[in-house]
């Protein structure tokens, strides 16, 4: 290996792991990035807990202002349509405060809050609503005209989608 190609590797393996910051002023470590990450990761995972409260607050108002009037399966319809068009918003200004850094990140977000909202779907649901299992599953029957099965799905991939929608608006 030559002298000028053993300084290059030399150089390049120096920079492993480094990229320069859009405005060029200096180089960001992999270290700092993964710590960034971290923190991004972290303050949307508690940001959940935000979206289980808009979930709550939209079966709430189904129950008392519009199910008697609409019946069941058109409450469900309605709040499923509410619940996803709050969600959305939700997550644009969560996107706004924490941008994700990236689509893994955002995927992996996304696999996470899926997990807990269908932990928090049949947890809540059974133990302190009083809903039997077969009850809580029936809102997953395609067959039966349930719809409910979206808001989980949102939760998986909303995330990657405002983050990419957020990327295209700058």
């Amino acid at each position: 290996m030559t002298a000028r190609r053993q300084i290059e590797a030399q150089v390049r393996a120096r920079h492993v792991g480094r990229r320069r910051p859009r405005d060029g002023s200096r180089t960001i470590s992999a270290t700092t990035r993964r710590l960034a990450d971290d923190r991004v990761l972290r303050a949307w995972l508690i940001a959940w807990l935000g979206g289980s409260v808009l979930g709550i607050v939209n079966g709430t108002a189904r129950e008392l202002l519009y199910k008697d009037r609409v019946g069941e399966l058109g409450a469900h319809y309605i709040s499923t349509a509410s619940l996803m068009m709050l969600l959305i918003l939700y997550m644009w200004l969560l996107e706004q405060k924490w941008p994700i850094p990236n689509l893994r990140s955002a995927l992996r977000i996304g696999g996470i809050w899926f997990v807990l909202t269908i932990m928090f779907e049949f947890g809540f649901g059974h133990y302190v609503d009083g809903k039997t299992w077969a009850e809580l599953g029936e809102n997953y029957n395609l067959a039966g005209g349930h719809v409910w099965v979206v808001v989980p799905g949102l939760m998986t991939i909303g995330p990657a989608a405002v983050r990419q929608l957020a990327r295209r608006s700058d």
